[in-house]
């Protein structure tokens, strides 16, 4: 038998916000991975230059990112314990991917300050959502 307290409404609003949150991620993601002819005429070649040049290994912590934050996202919503793990693995995953993207890359340059916006937002929601699960574990909402 298990101890569990029942979430509040926020949970439920959270973790469904957090799933949506991460399907826009995964679509991101598939969009990027399966660039047509036609989409690579639509992006500025600058951009285009740093997605094309990108290493296997920043594409996998992309992946990563978003394929283990929809699963948290999964899990958080079946109040599964082990969604803080899957976050946090998330989490790594953005982390190595903007450290590529601004360590070896010119994307500062390409995209400007205004293209810091969303990384930024990625990674604070990352952290509440790795901060939130472990949160609710200790509460007792997740087993």
């Amino acid at each position: 038998m298990t101890n569990s307290t029942k979430p509040s409404s926020s949970f439920w609003v959270i973790s469904i916000i957090a799933l949506l949150w991460n399907l826009m991620g995964v679509v991101a993601y598939l969009g990027q991975a399966f660039l047509t002819d036609d989409m690579k005429a639509m992006i500025p070649e600058d951009q285009l230059a740093i997605i094309e040049n990108t290493p296997a290994w920043a594409t996998a912590a992309f992946a990563l990112a978003v394929w283990f934050g929809l699963l948290g996202a999964i899990l958080l919503l079946t109040k599964k314990k082990i969604a803080k793990t899957v976050f946090l693995i998330s989490l790594i995953g953005i982390l190595v991917q903007l450290v590529y993207n601004f360590t070896m890359t010119n994307a500062l340059e390409v995209y400007g300050t205004s293209g810091l916006i969303q990384p930024i937002l990625t990674v604070g929601i990352g952290i509440f959502l790795v901060w939130y699960s472990k949160k609710c574990a200790d509460d007792g909402i997740l087993s």
